[in-house]
C-alpha cells in the first residue's frame, strides 16, 4: 500500500507541473497579450467614438462622400464641437447645415470669410477634392468645427442609433469591468497556488 501511495505522488506532481507549464508557456502568454490588446482596443474605440465626444459636448458625424479626400475619405469619423463663428478662419474645417434648421449637414473647409453690408458674417466653404465653392454659409448654419477625425470608424457610427449607443456603452463598460475582475481574480488565485507549494 505504501508503494502504491509513493507511486501515485509523482504522478500528481507531474500533473501539477504540466498545469503550471500551461499557464506560463508561450501560448498562454500570447493569449494573455492578445486579450489585453483586445481590451485596450475596445476601450480606445469606445472612448474616441462615444465618451470623448460626449464629455467635450461634440457630435460625431460620418463622412459619406469623397469631397474631403484624401484627408477625410468616405467612412471617416468626424468629431465636431460647437464654435463661435466669429473665431473661424480660412483653413478651418466646419460642419454646417445645407439649409438653416434642416438636419442635412456637410463638412468642408473654409476658404473665405466675409460679411454683408449690415455686418453679418458669411463663410465660403469648399471640399478639398472639389473645384467649386459651396453656396455662402451663414453663422446660424454652422454646427461646429472639426475637433478630430479617424478613418473607418464612421462606418460603425452610421450603424449605431442613439439607444444602441447607450446600450453599447453600458455593455462595453460592464463587459470590460467583468473581464478585468476575472483576470485579476485568476492572477491572484495562481499566485496563492504558487505560495502554497513546498
Amino acid at each position: 500500500m505504501n508503494g502504491a501511495t509513493a507511486a501515485a505522488a509523482p504522478a500528481r506532481g507531474r500533473r501539477r507541473t504540466s498545469k503550471n507549464e500551461e499557464k506560463t508557456g508561450m501560448l498562454w502568454w500570447a493569449g494573455q497579450i492578445f486579450s489585453w490588446l483586445l481590451l485596450l482596443t475596445v476601450l480606445a474605440i469606445a472612448a474616441v467614438m462615444i465618451v470623448i465626444p460626449r464629455v467635450g459636448g461634440a457630435t460625431a458625424y460620418t463622412v459619406l462622400t469623397g469631397s474631403m479626400a484624401p484627408g477625410m475619405p468616405p467612412g471617416s469619423l468626424a468629431v465636431v464641437r460647437p464654435v463661435d463663428p466669429a473665431t473661424l478662419r480660412t483653413g478651418d474645417v466646419i460642419t454646417y447645415q445645407l439649409k438653416s434648421g434642416a438636419p442635412a449637414v456637410v463638412t468642408h473647409r473654409v476658404v473665405g470669410v466675409g460679411s454683408t453690408l449690415d455686418g453679418e458674417l458669411r463663410f465660403t466653404a469648399r471640399g478639398d477634392a472639389n473645384t467649386a465653392n459651396d453656396l455662402p454659409v451663414r453663422s446660424e448654419q454652422i454646427r461646429g468645427s472639426l475637433w478630430y477625425q479617424l478613418p473607418w470608424l464612421g462606418h460603425v457610427n452610421s450603424v449605431l442609433t442613439g439607444p444602441q449607443r447607450q446600450w453599447l456603452t453600458f455593455a462595453a463598460v460592464t463587459g470590460l469591468l467583468g473581464y478585468s475582475a476575472f483576470m485579476a481574480i485568476s492572477a491572484l488565485r495562481d499566485r496563492l497556488e504558487r505560495t502554497k507549494k513546498p
